[in-house]
């Protein structure tokens, strides 16, 4: 069997999903590793902690985002979608930003700016070139929002770099992914609800529209005046915690396959709320306390779940939680309470606490790449081609 026509390449998801699964289970600990001094910083010319910032939203969270838009596009606009070559090029693209972003400080600054910009870069262009070009053809008419949130993913990776601008490429990126998995959060959960429980969630054109606009005007707001970024975040947390309330979360809470994404809009809520208490009030001891929320709290608690459904539903298999699939989630929360809970109340373990939080990730996402991955090899066990 030529490489190309392997089954792992014939949707984005297969490459992807095992990328992020891989990565899910080492950069977490080998990051904790790092800050406690085990193991040597990767040789680059910026910060560890930029490095570690880095990997989490572009090498794990874009693995994630890239596998799951690669494989939803093509079915939005109902198209053949890339795969073979076009996807050994982007995994292949994908890996040399890895080698790049550790070994990058003792290349030539040219070649690490190419190893930097070469997977996010053509991967935004052909989604972009996906959704543009069949756009007549779109199921989701509010799709113009990755149009104008994938181009900036390039900036907020660049900003992120940069020493003088981190901060703000945090803040972008946190921004830019929010809107992502709102737009997601709508379109699973609806379906989810409807087919679980045969109930309806609601669904309104305005107060939607209203959510993800605030949403993308919060892409930018490290650039704001602190008042007017707080109160926004405000509202838009007060608009999604009332959306919430009629989202019928008493009936999804029992299960903690689709109560498990909830919990992750709620951490959306949380780290907006948040998001106002340090622009307003300024408390020393936040720190990182608002990013940690979104990456542990709707990263890491949403993903196993998408990356589960996926992986099972797409590969011809029925979408069925497991044991195993369900301790999965176990882990994964507890190690959102371990990293952002936990040093709240006791911050003289923090050092422990970040290494029983980054064994929970290596433990869940080992986990499901065991699981997972096998499936992302074979063929779809349903006969149909992809």
């Amino acid at each position: 069997m030529k490489l190309a026509s392997h089954p792992f390449w014939l949707v984005g998801f297969r490459p992807f999903f095992a990328f992020a699964c891989l990565s899910g289970l080492i950069l977490p600990l080998l990051w904790v590793l790092i800050f406690l001094g085990t193991v040597a910083a990767p040789q680059t010319s910026f910060a560890a902690v930029q490095w570690h910032a880095h990997e989490m939203f572009f090498g794990f969270g874009w693995a994630v985002l890239g596998g799951f838009l690669l494989t939803s596009t093509k079915n939005w606009v109902q198209i053949r979608g890339y795969h073979g070559a076009a996807l050994i090029y982007l995994a292949a693209a994908w890996l040399f930003e890895r080698a790049g972003m550790w070994l990058g400080g003792n290349w030539p600054s040219w070649l690490f700016d190419v190893s930097n910009k070469l997977f996010l870069g053509s991967i935004v262009a052909m989604l972009l070139w996906t959704l543009v070009r069949h756009r007549e053809d779109d199921s989701y008419r509010d799709n113009y929002f990755f149009l104008l949130i994938l181009p900036a993913f390039l900036i907020a990776k660049q900003l992120m770099l940069s020493t003088e601008h981190f901060q703000i490429g945090i803040g972008m990126a946190t921004g830019l992914f929010r809107v992502a998995f709102l737009v997601m959060l709508e379109r699973t959960l609806t379906p989810f609800m409807k087919g679980i429980f045969q109930v309806d969630i609601l669904r309104h054109a305005v107060l939607d529209k209203t959510i993800k606009l605030l949403a993308l005007l919060l892409v930018a707001a490290s650039l704001m005046p602190p008042p007017l970024a707080a109160w926004m975040s405000l509202l838009l947390a007060l608009l999604l915690a009332g959306r919430f309330c009629y989202w019928k979360p008493q009936l999804a809470l029992r299960r903690i396959d689709l109560g498990i994404m909830y919990l992750g809009y709620l951490a959306i809520v949380l780290q907006l709320l948040v998001e106002f208490l340090d622009q307003t009030a300024h408390p020393a001891w936040l720190g990182s306390f608002s990013v940690h929320i979104f990456t542990l709290g709707v990263m890491g608690l949403i993903i196993p779940a998408m990356l589960i459904r996926i992986a099972k539903g797409h590969t011809g298999r029925k979408v069925v939680f497991e044991t195993a699939d369900k301790l999965v989630l176990w882990i994964m929360m507890s190690a959102f309470l371990l990293r952002v809970v936990a040093p709240q109340m006791h911050p003289a373990g923090y050092a422990l606490w970040l290494v029983l939080a980054a064994c929970g990730w290596l433990a869940g996402f080992g986990i499901l790449a065991w699981r997972l991955i096998p499936f992302l090899l074979q063929a779809r066990v349903d006969g149909k081609e992809h």
